[in-house]
C-alpha cells in the first residue's frame, strides 16, 4: 500500500470556474489526513498527474456550443458521431464520421493521425455521451478532443424535439430536500488488479477495459433514483447555494472544484454499491462519471441531470441562480445530410 494525496479538480455544471477564489483556496490549504490507497492506484493517479492533470486543468470539461462547429465546418476539424448506425443514417452533420464507442481506441491509434487535427469534435444524441467519451480520450492524451453541447439537440429542432425538448421534467420538484448530507467515514478506493508495474502500463489496460465496457449503463434515469435513492449513493456536482435550494434525497455535495480530486475525499465514495454523479445538464457529471468508472467505481450519470427532475424550478430560479434549463433558445436550425 502506498499513501499519496494528489488533487484533482471538477469544475461547475455550468461549464464555468464557479466557486470563489477564496473558497478554493481554502479548499486547497485545509488539513488532511493521509489516505491508504492500493499500488496501482496511486500509480495511476501519478501518472495522469504528471502527464497534464487533466482534470484540474483550465480545459476541463472540453465543452464546444454547435455554432462553433458549424462555423468550423470545412475546416481542419473532425467531426466523429458516436450514435448508433441507424441514427447517423437518418441524419448526421455533413463530414462527420460515424464510430462506435468500443472502437475508438483504435480508431484514434490506427485509423486516424489525430493531432493533425485543430479540433476533434465528439457528437452523441444529448451531448452526455459524447462528454463520458471525451474525458476518457482526454485522459489518454488527446488533448485536442471536445463534446458537443447539449449533442445533436442543439444542432436541429428536430433531434431536440425527441432529444432534450422531451427529456426534461418537473416531475420531482416536490420531492426535493435541503437537508446538507454528511459523507460518510473514509472507505479507501477500489483496487485496481492489472498486475502491472507502471501507471501508463495500468492507465492503458484500464482505459480498454472501460471502453469494452460500452455505454449501454452508464445512464441511470430520475425515475430509477427517485423511486429508491437508497440504493445508491447520490453525488450532487453544483454550488452550495444550488444544492440547498433543494437536491436529490440523500444526495452528498461534492464542491465542482478543488475537492472530488482528492484522494481522502474519493475515499469517501463507497465502491460497494452503485454512484449517481448528477449536475444541471449531465455534461459535467459525464465527464466526472468517466474518471470514476477508470478508477474502478460502479459510476452512473444521471440522464437529463437537474433538467430531468426539476425543469420548471430551474426556469423559474434561472437568473437567482444561474441554472442552465434547456430551451429553444438552445436549438439551432443547421443543416443535416443523410
Amino acid at each position: 500500500m502506498l499513501f499519496i494525496l494528489v488533487l484533482f479538480a471538477f469544475s461547475g455544471c455550468n461549464g464555468k470556474r464557479a466557486e470563489t477564489r477564496k473558497e478554493a483556496e481554502q479548499v486547497v490549504n485545509k488539513p488532511v489526513a493521509p489516505v491508504a490507497i492500493g499500488t496501482e492506484t496511486a500509480l495511476l493517479l501519478k501518472d495522469l498527474k504528471e502527464n497534464g492533470d487533466y482534470v484540474n486543468s483550465k480545459v476541463f470539461p472540453s465543452l464546444i456550443k454547435a455554432s462553433i462547429v458549424n462555423e468550423s465546418l470545412g475546416k481542419n476539424i473532425l467531426v466523429v458521431d458516436i450514435r448508433p448506425a441507424n441514427q447517423f443514417a437518418q441524419g448526421h452533420i455533413k463530414g462527420s464520421v460515424n464510430k462506435k464507442f468500443e472502437d475508438l481506441p483504435s480508431y484514434f491509434e490506427k485509423g486516424i493521425k489525430p493531432f493533425e487535427f485543430d479540433k476533434i469534435i465528439l457528437v452523441s444524441e444529448d451531448g452526455q455521451v459524447s462528454s463520458y467519451t471525451t474525458c476518457l480520450l482526454r485522459l489518454m492524451g488527446y488533448g485536442n478532443v471536445y463534446s458537443m453541447r447539449w449533442g445533436m439537440s442543439a444542432w436541429n429542432n428536430m433531434y431536440a424535439k425527441e432529444g432534450w425538448l422531451k427529456g426534461v421534467s418537473g416531475k420531482y420538484e416536490t420531492k426535493l430536500e435541503n437537508t446538507v448530507n454528511e459523507r460518510p467515514a473514509l472507505l479507501g478506493m477500489p483496487e485496481l488488479k492489472t498486475g502491472l508495474t507502471t501507471g501508463s502500463e495500468i492507465g492503458a489496460a484500464r482505459f480498454l477495459k472501460v471502453f469494452e465496457g460500452g455505454i449501454s449503463d452508464i445512464f441511470v434515469t430520475a425515475d430509477e433514483v427517485f423511486s429508491n435513492p437508497k440504493k445508491y449513493y447520490i453525488i450532487n456536482l453544483d454550488r452550495k447555494d444550488k444544492y440547498e435550494d433543494g437536491h436529490i434525497p440523500g444526495s452528498v455535495r461534492y464542491k465542482p472544484e478543488g475537492t472530488l480530486g482528492y484522494t481522502d475525499e474519493m475515499a469517501s465514495i463507497p465502491f460497494d454499491k452503485p454512484v449517481v454523479v448528477y449536475c444541471a445538464t449531465g455534461h459535467n457529471s459525464g465527464f466526472a462519471t468517466a474518471y470514476l468508472r477508470l478508477f474502478g467505481y460502479d459510476a452512473h450519470t444521471l440522464k437529463y441531470g437537474n433538467n430531468g427532475f426539476m425543469y420548471d424550478k430551474m426556469v423559474k430560479e434561472r437568473t437567482a441562480l444561474s441554472w442552465l434549463p434547456f430551451g429553444s433558445e438552445d436549438v439551432s436550425n443547421f443543416e443535416v445530410v443523410k
